[in-house]
């Protein structure tokens, strides 16, 4: 099991490297998170959804992903309170007071997932979440120590030389564990290393003095990170790397406070002549951009409201009007509707609201939560497209008429009689290259990239297993595994 000395340490990314590495070797290898918290999640192949971070580990073990893998989901919805997905299905919405009451009665169905996906697996990879230094957290916790002594399983220590303190960081938790714990730390990984490792030597020793843990290696900066799918929000406050040309395509993402499967960004982020910027709060979206994206949002009225609290509905109106084009995906696309309204309460407070009136439709939230795959085409290109659906809500109206993706025996989204604003409720929309180089011709006349995203991220996910060969003790690390039991 790899836990972090904090947040945000690459626990995630080193997952998904060691499972392609360790399935390069032959090995059966799994993913599993017992409790994640993200808004960027993946349906699975059971119908259920997950954290993109370990679908993305699941591919990188070519395998499907299941809900097994990430059998508690949290998905907040405001600064207290979140959706609580179990084995791939919401249970219920609750507060961060209330979940720690409720967190205990899930360590039953964490273990029944971690025995089934061990079942018939050589090496299953745990991932945990914060860290096990917040003990004030340690009692009914199941996301780290909680589930490692339930399961039996010893523990990497993963640090961050990154953002400093990274001697401190290890001993600190090493040192704040108790003795239980502690025992079953069998060593650490230092991450995002930059420089001469040389110069480390003496952290090592000195790690080494105060810890008697051993070290696994020191992972240098991997920059093709920013390729491969984030797992929350907080890779969003770093800028992504800006085009390669020198007058890209300029797309605008206007930064919501409960954005939802931003990865559905990626693909144009990889686009060589396209530059995506994100706009924080408090600033304008620039007045020469070509395109607009409203991404998906856990709590669409709420950000709706937010949007218009920062002035930006009336930046997409100005946009428009220049003649400029609006893509909205899923919550975005409801807010780019008339009205959207939740009579049962499902994303927060019961009550309705005015959409931004950019597109002839209305969307009424409900429980029911449609979670598939699907495949079709955009029929203003012909180009084809697959991704999946998830979201809760059903969309009503004129503009349907003006459908812009067919699947089989349906269409989805619309848009505007101008043919500057367009829907839908598909994610991975940009994913497909044969529709994104499409789209992008309509902004600027352009050759087509070349760029086959997909083939991308198994490239990408290639060189991760290999940086982690050359710079990792795999023997060791395979050696201090426990035997899987099912």
């Amino acid at each position: 099991m790899l836990q972090g000395t904090g947040s945000d340490v690459g626990k995630s990314l080193l997952a998904a490297g060691l499972c392609r590495a360790f399935t390069r070797r032959g090995l059966k290898v799994r993913p599993f998170k017992p409790q994640n918290m993200s808004n960027n999640a993946a349906v699975t192949i059971d119908g259920g959804e997950i954290g993109r971070a370990q679908a993305l580990q699941a591919r990188a073990c070519g395998i499907a992903p299941c809900s097994d893998m990430n059998p508690v989901l949290l998905k907040p919805q405001t600064d207290v309170g979140a959706q609580i997905v179990v084995q791939g299905r919401v249970l219920t919405n609750a507060r961060a007071r209330d979940y720690q009451r409720l967190k205990p009665t899930l360590l039953a169905k964490v273990l029944e997932s971690f025995g089934r996906l061990a079942e018939g697996a050589d090496l299953v990879l745990v991932e945990g979440a914060g860290s096990p230094a917040e003990v004030n957290l340690r009692q009914g916790d199941i996301a780290n120590m909680g589930f490692a002594e339930a399961a039996d399983v010893p523990v990497v220590l993963v640090g961050d030389i990154d953002r400093g303190g990274v001697i401190a960081s290890i001993v600190g938790t090493a040192a704040l564990l108790d003795d239980g714990d502690r025992s079953r730390l069998v060593g650490y990984v230092i991450n995002k290393f930059r420089g001469d490792m040389s110069l480390f030597d003496a952290g090592i020793a000195i790690i080494g003095q105060r810890t008697a843990l051993r070290s696994f290696g020191i992972v240098p900066w991997f920059a093709d990170a920013r390729r491969l799918p984030a797992e929350d929000a907080v890779a969003l406050q770093r800028p992504p790397a800006t085009a390669q040309e020198a007058s890209p395509i300029r797309v605008a993402v206007p930064l919501l406070q409960r954005i939802a499967n931003f990865d559905d960004l990626d693909p144009l982020i990889a686009e060589a002549d396209v530059e995506v910027q994100f706009v924080h709060p408090g600033q304008p979206i620039p007045g020469d951009i070509n395109l607009i994206v409203l991404p998906g949002s856990k709590a669409t009225i709420s950000d709706l409201a937010f949007l218009r609290q920062q002035g930006w509905d009336i930046d997409l109106r100005a946009h428009v009007r220049r003649g400029g084009l609006v893509v909205g995906l899923c919550g975005g696309y409801q807010m780019l509707g008339t009205a959207v309204r939740d009579p049962q309460g499902i994303e927060g407070p019961a009550g309705d609201a005015p959409g931004l009136g950019l597109l002839d439709v209305a969307t009424e939230l409900s429980a029911e939560k449609a979670l598939c795959e699907v495949t079709g085409h955009e029929l203003s290109s012909g180009e084809a497209v697959r991704g999946y659906e998830m979201h809760m809500g059903r969309t009503t109206g004129a503009g349907l008429t003006r459908p812009m993706l067919r699947f089989d025996g349906r269409t989805d989204g619309c848009i505007s009689a101008d043919r500057r604003v367009f829907g839908c409720y598909l994610h991975g929309l940009f994913a497909a290259d044969g529709f994104r180089a499409a789209f992008l011709g309509r902004l600027r006349r352009r050759d087509a990239s070349g760029l086959v995203y997909e083939a991308e991220i198994e490239a990408v996910l290639d060189r991760l297993a290999e940086h982690l060969e050359r710079h990792l003790d795999l023997d060791a690390l395979l050696a201090a595994a426990a035997p899987v039991r099912g």
